[in-house]
């Protein structure tokens, strides 16, 4: 229902983009499930990168995700992808922000231990 709401908004203004996104009404392609797993995310994101290739609108989306630090697939790029062009997420998928006592400044999170 969720899906259903959100292709029928249409933006204007800086968004107006939006109303030739070859996306709409896929957002499960875009936005990693909870607790997805790593080849599963390669997959999804395969399958993303397919229809932004073809999208008329990829460009200004992914502008958008650089400009407003967002998380998921935008104009073709990953999370890391856009890390790697300078443009950092607020708070990427998979990672889990930890603040020490004190300070309040974010430190990095625990490597998992391998047995």
């Amino acid at each position: 229902m969720a899906a259903e709401i959100m292709s029928s908004i249409v933006f204007t203004g800086p968004l107006a983009w939006t109303a030739d996104a070859a996306c709409q009404g896929r957002t499960e392609l875009f936005f990693a499930p909870a607790g997805e797993r790593p080849e599963a995310r390669v997959v999804r994101e395969s399958k993303a990168r397919g229809v932004c290739t073809e999208c008329a609108a990829m460009a200004p989306c992914r502008d958008w995700a650089r400009e407003n630090r967002e998380y998921g697939f935008w104009g073709g790029e990953s999370e890391e992808e856009r890390a790697a062009a300078g443009y950092r997420v607020d708070m990427p998928v998979g990672r889990v922000a930890r603040y020490p006592k004190g300070d309040g400044s974010p430190v990095a999170p625990r490597t998992p231990r391998v047995a």
